[in-house]
């Protein structure tokens, strides 16, 4: 059983052996499970995502991005305005290979090409362009090569200033990246750690485009929704998380619950230099987290729990932990 003691966390996975691979705030996590969890529905489990999960790098010097309005665009000649968007831009704090050893395993990517820019190459962007999607995939596979048992997400859910030239060319970096570690499109319920592990696969991408269709390592994009409260008030967010867990479907979709908070205009206007970490998620964490530690995992429980600065407040413990009500379900309906 994952066992989690209060002094450092520890995540013990069976009979898998755990090498500690990353401290966050005194928090050794080790995130792939064992025998108890191998045969569980990878929808039913509970995993930890983050929320623009490249966003620890943006690019000040770079144009501001295609996803930003054009007033934006016109205000951000002013060098100044780049460094209060940076503010509101980044999200995460660490690496994807942090990321990675902290436990998270879903990724939120937002992709763009440079539009001025001669060829094809691909860039992750919030307002301002992040590192190149190579250099992303990459990094996560070089954690996948050197810890063989562990499966991640990678939700492609919103592309810019790109056409079909550019899919090709994303599409076939994701496939010299990952090669056979890609799980090709299944049913979703087919999807537990052991069917992952008896196929040598480790890599589940999901792409918002109709190209997925011509591709068999492609999943659509429709399989992993995640709805978005678009709110700054955190009584709204957790409203709005409690209706749309409410109305997740039973089977065929694995599910996004947004723990997050979004800026409005005048959010940034009022606190031009505190940027997003000073002004929503510190203040709003904890309610953020009360609320998480209620919450269960299985067939209409959450699914995978996404954050802006995810290194905060022992949210991947917290999260990570919660997998063990489903061990307990199931000890409780053997002993009956």
């Amino acid at each position: 059983q994952l066992e989690v003691f209060s002094s450092r966390h520890k995540f013990y996975t069976g009979d898998a052996v755990c090498l500690p691979r990353c401290n966050l705030q005194g928090t050794w996590a080790c995130v792939f499970w064992g025998s108890q969890f191998s045969k569980i529905k990878y929808s039913w489990l509970l995993f930890l995502g983050s929320h623009d999960s490249f966003s620890y790098w943006v690019d000040e010097k770079s144009p501001v991005g295609p996803d930003q309005a054009t007033a934006i665009k016109r205000l951000a000649r002013i060098s100044l305005v780049k460094k209060i968007m940076k503010k509101w831009s980044v999200t995460q704090n660490l690496t994807f290979k942090e990321q990675l050893e902290g436990g998270i395993r879903y990724f939120d990517l937002r992709v763009s090409s440079k539009p001025e820019e001669i060829g094809q190459e691909i860039y992750f962007i919030h307002g301002l362009f992040g590192i190149k999607v190579w250099d992303g995939l990459k990094e996560i596979n070089t954690f996948l090569e050197q810890h063989p048992k562990e499966v991640v997400f990678l939700d492609f859910n919103h592309f810019y200033a790109m056409d079909d030239s550019h899919h090709f060319f994303l599409i076939s970096r994701i496939r010299s990246a990952f090669g056979s570690k890609l799980c090709s499109a299944e049913c979703v319920e087919y999807v537990t750690l052991q069917y992952m592990w008896e196929k040598k696969h480790q890599v589940l991408i999901f792409y918002h485009y109709p190209l997925y269709r011509e591709y068999p390592f492609l999943w659509p994009g429709y399989k992993m929704p995640a709805p978005w409260a678009n709110t700054t008030n955190v009584h709204e967010l957790l409203q709005f998380l409690e209706t749309t867990l409410e109305e997740r479907s039973r089977y065929g979709t694995f599910h996004v619950s947004q723990a997050i908070l979004t800026p409005r205009v005048n959010t940034i206007a009022r606190h031009l230099t505190r940027g997003l970490k000073n002004t929503l998620v510190h203040r709003n964490l904890p309610m953020i987290l009360d609320w998480v530690k209620a919450q269960k995992p299985g067939v209409r429980g959450v699914n995978i729990i996404t954050s802006d600065f995810v290194e905060l407040d022992d949210f991947a413990a917290t999260v990570i932990a919660l997998n063990d009500l489903l061990l307990e379900e199931d000890e409780s309906a053997t002993a009956s």
